[in-house]
């Protein structure tokens, strides 16, 4: 059985048909262009709340998380744009998105050349809405489930280069992705953060490479516009 499948086993019956999963996103998404990222378009939520209190009321109840997926967050339009502009980072590389949400940073990266670009959820949801846009911008993006932060350092793991979209905003997820880096940079996998400044982003352990001014949705943010940095990770963590 593959990891997808033994992971999927966890949900509801009826929440596992991939129709009722596609169902759902494509009612309550819409395919548009991301706004600092044009040349990619994406199913997303044309209703902020509605969608957001609907997913907490129905979702919570199986214990899925809140729906991510459905927006184009700032950190993650900051590093799509810093990938499609130097297309060199990604080109000829495997890529993994971690966290992938809306899968737009793996699909930047495969529209900029990446020999293969993994984008990684733990949500169903997210995994349908990544093959939905994938399909809608016709690249090839493989949507996994495997959850990266759960398993011990693979010295074989089938990517070169880690891209991470707003990911440091609780402090525990953050300590995580943080102890997850420092792992991969150990064994010469180098990783780009995408972030505008979420509360536990390890700034004295980055370097910004590029520097973006995000349009962002009020209802979820607290300011219409964000600006974000494209961050690499500059030392290597406690032995």
């Amino acid at each position: 059985m593959s990891a997808d499948a033994a992971a999927d086993r966890h949900y509801p019956l009826h929440w596992r048909r991939a129709c009722e999963l596609e169902g759902f996103v494509a009612a309550n998404t819409r395919l548009q262009p991301v706004s600092h990222a044009p040349e990619i378009s994406l199913h997303l939520a044309h209703e902020a709340l509605p969608l957001w209190g609907k997913t907490e009321e129905e979702l919570g109840e199986i214990g899925l998380p809140p729906p991510f997926w459905a927006f184009a967050w700032a950190g993650g339009q900051a590093l799509a744009r810093y990938v499609l502009d130097t297309p060199e980072t990604v080109r000829g590389r495997r890529v993994l998105d971690l966290g992938a949400g809306s899968g737009l940073v793996a699909i930047a990266a495969a529209k900029a050349g990446a020999t293969v670009a993994i984008a990684a959820d733990i949500d169903p949801f997210a995994r349908v809405a990544i093959r939905l846009n994938a399909r809608a911008n016709g690249v090839s993006v493989t949507a996994s489930s495997r959850d990266w932060l759960s398993e011990p350092p693979d010295g074989d793991a089938p990517f070169d280069v880690a891209l991470i979209g707003d990911l440091f905003y609780e402090a525990p997820l953050a300590r995580r992705v943080l102890r997850w880096l420092d792992d991969h940079a150990a064994r010469a996998r180098p990783a780009l953060i995408g972030d505008p400044g979420r509360s536990y982003l390890p700034r004295e352990r980055l370097d910004a490479v590029a520097e973006y001014r995000i349009a962002g949705c009020r209802e979820l943010e607290d300011t219409d516009v964000k600006r974000t940095r494209v961050w690499r990770l500059s030392q290597a963590g406690p032995d």
